[in-house]
C-alpha cells in the first residue's frame, strides 16, 4: 500500500487536533516555517496542507495576520 502523501498527513493531524479538543476555535496555527521544521517538509507542502484545510472550512487564512482554526460545527459531521 503506496504511504499518504505528507500533506494529507499532516492535514489529518490538523483536523485531529481540531476533532480532540487540542485545537480549539479561534486558535493561530504555527507559521509556515514552524510547521516545515516541525513536520520535516518543504514549504510547498505546507501551502498545500493549508489550501486543504481552506477548503474544507477548517481554517481562514487572513494575510499578515495567519492561520486560524475554525469552528468544526462548521466542518464536522455530526453523528
Amino acid at each position: 500500500m503506496p504511504a499518504m502523501p505528507d500533506y494529507l498527513r499532516i492535514s489529518t493531524r490538523i483536523m485531529e487536533a481540531v476533532r480532540s479538543g487540542k485545537l480549539k476555535p479561534g486558535d493561530k496555527l504555527p507559521s509556515i516555517a514552524q510547521l516545515c521544521e516541525q513536520h520535516k517538509v518543504g514549504p510547498s507542502t505546507i501551502q498545500q496542507v493549508f489550501i486543504r484545510l481552506e477548503a474544507l472550512e477548517v481554517i481562514d487564512r487572513y494575510q499578515g495576520k495567519g492561520v486560524f482554526v475554525t469552528d468544526p460545527d462548521t466542518w464536522m459531521r455530526k453523528p
